[in-house]
């Protein structure tokens, strides 16, 4: 099976996100109301918690919405206010070289993934991130030098607040270190339970472990994968190898001193490179951010597809990917 990533760049949102919103929409709204639109908040009540949490970024919400068509269903998706549960795999690390250098493998289904890299200037900062529901991203830098990835929590509770990944585009949009993404971190509430990463032009970093039942917790560890100060989902942690793969990434800092090349490329095998597709978390993508150097790159075995602040071509590349099994999901935010 093959999937095709795409790189894309518009300073405002205009036709090339009002394309992408028509051929990923459907999909994303028949998701999102996969429970029953009484089981979803109001748009009058998703708006309110943009407004208290996220404020600047209601302007570009009006935009994105407008874009859309303005429909209900559309500007409840948009939101990304209490939206439908949804697990995926990834690991994540801070390289201990000299440069600020963040990792990170992404393991999902292939059927539930945008698989494009946007460039935007939608607050007057620069922002390069992979993209997730067309608003919100699951990894990215801005051009202040600021870094910033997502992983699931291994929890199974869920609860109100925002989808993480427009927390993460919030933080891009907004923040320029790791001690302001940390603050924001704290204050706004996320559904679920997901691990975030930050790191900055300094070398400053922190790791965030969000729950919507307990308080977050900000820690300066440089690894995270799918659990967060332990293990508290047993059956899921199995499956993801989530404990394999963070001793061996908390090895490669501790014992094994390499060049940041080298760094890179052992996320291309085992045991963090996944080829379980047949359980929803084989590895999409690797990608590598360089933020004091605005440069970023996308990587898979024996391909390197290179990003950059400076150099942003619009273009493509297609990937193949062993065959999906019996295993589908939808599309999540």
């Amino acid at each position: 099976m093959s999937l095709t990533f795409r790189a894309i760049a518009e300073n405002e949102p205009g036709p090339k996100w009002s394309g992408l919103f028509a051929e990923y929409g459907p999909a994303y709204l028949k998701w999102w109301a996969r429970e029953g639109l009484s089981g979803r908040p109001t748009y009058l009540e998703c708006r309110s918690a943009l407004e208290t949490h996220m404020p600047e970024l209601v302007p570009v919400y009006d935009k994105l919405v407008d874009l859309a068509g303005g429909g209900d269903m559309a500007a409840r998706f948009l939101s990304f206010y209490c939206p439908p549960r949804y697990l995926s795999g990834c690991s994540q690390a801070i390289w201990s070289g000299g440069e600020p250098l963040l990792v990170r493998n992404y393991d999902y289904s292939q059927l539930a993934f945008d698989a494009v890299v946007m460039k935007t200037r939608w607050l007057g900062r620069d922002v390069i991130g992979m993209s997730d529901g067309m608003f919100g991203v699951v990894d990215g830098m801005n051009d202040a030098g600021l870094a910033v990835s997502l992983t699931f929590g291994g929890r199974r509770a869920a609860g109100v607040g925002f989808g993480v990944p427009l927390i993460l585009r919030y933080i891009l949009e907004t923040c320029m270190t790791a001690k302001e993404a940390g603050k924001v971190l704290e204050r706004v509430p996320c559904h679920m339970s997901y691990n975030v990463t930050v790191l900055d032009r300094s070398h400053d970093f922190l790791t965030a472990y969000l729950a919507p039942d307990r308080a977050p917790v900000l820690s300066h560890a440089a690894v995270a994968t799918n659990h967060q100060e332990q293990v508290e989902w047993k059956s899921h942690a199995r499956l993801t190898a989530t404990v394999e793969r963070e001793r061996f990434l908390l090895q490669r800092l501790t014992l094994h001193p390499e060049t940041q090349e080298k760094f890179i490329k052992a996320f291309l095998k085992p045991p963090l490179y996944s080829t379980a597709f047949d359980h929803g978390f084989g590895t999409l993508y690797t990608a590598s951010y360089l933020p004091r150097l605005g440069e970023m790159s996308v990587r898979w075995p024996g391909t390197c597809w290179k990003k950059s602040f400076a150099v942003f071509e619009e273009d493509s590349m297609t990937i193949s990917y062993p065959a999906q099994l019996a295993y589908s999901v939808p599309p999540h935010g």
